[in-house]
C-alpha cells in the first residue's frame, strides 16, 4: 500500500467522521469465560487463548499471561500505527522490531506488601527500524506514531475504567 492508496481508503471515513462525530465512536470488546482451575479463556480473532497465573504468581507457564497480552497489544498497535504513519509520510521502512517490556513487582499482586502497587510499575516501548530516512524524518515518524497509537495513548494518559458486578445463585 502506498500513501495515495491509504488516503483513498481513509478519505471517506475522515469525511464521515467530520460530518457525524458519533459515527467515529467504535465500541471494542472482549469476553472471557471462567475455566477449570485458575484460568480464563478469551476468544480472540486468532482463536481461543487460555490465560492463567504467571509463574511469579504460582502458575506453571503453560497458559497465557494477561500482562504479556497487554504488552503484545501495545506492540501490535505501535507497529501498525508506525507502518500507517510511514505510509502516509511516504517513508520507506525496510524492517525492524518493536519491543515492549514492563516491570511488575509481584509483592503487590500476591498481597505481600500493601505499599507495592498492583500492576506495571513501568513500561518501556522500543523501536528499532531500518529506514533510509534522515534523522529528522525518523524523529517525526516516531512522534506521530506515539501520537496516533491507540494503546500507547490509552496507557500513557490513563483511561477511566468502570467495573460492575453481579452474582447469581
Amino acid at each position: 500500500m502506498d500513501a495515495a492508496e491509504l488516503r483513498r481508503l481513509q478519505a471517506p471515513l475522515k469525511e464521515c467522521y467530520a460530518e457525524d462525530p458519533e459515527a467515529a465512536l467504535v465500541r471494542h470488546g472482549a469476553v472471557g469465560r471462567l475455566e477449570e482451575g485458575v484460568a480464563c479463556g478469551v476468544e480472540t480473532w486468532a482463536g481461543r487463548v487460555e490465560a492463567g497465573l504467571h509463574a511469579a504468581a504460582g502458575g506453571d507457564g503453560s497458559q497465557g499471561c494477561s500482562a504479556n497480552m497487554l504488552l503484545e497489544a501495545l506492540v501490535a498497535c505501535a507497529g501498525v500505527t508506525l507502518k500507517a504513519v510511514a505510509t502516509a509520510m511516504d517513508v520507506e521502512i525496510r524492517g525492524g522490531d518493536i519491543i515492549a517490556e514492563g516491570d511488575v513487582d509481584f509483592r503487590g499482586t500476591l498481597a505481600v506488601s500493601k505499599e507495592v502497587p498492583v500492576g506495571f510499575q513501568e513500561i518501556r516501548l522500543k523501536f528499532r527500524i531500518e529506514t533510509p530516512a534522515d534523522a529528522e524524518t525518523a524523529e517525526r515518524l516516531f512522534r506521530l506514531t506515539e501520537r496516533y497509537c491507540v494503546v500507547y495513548q490509552t496507557l500513557a494518559r490513563g483511561c477511566p475504567t468502570h467495573v460492575t458486578w453481579s452474582a447469581t445463585p
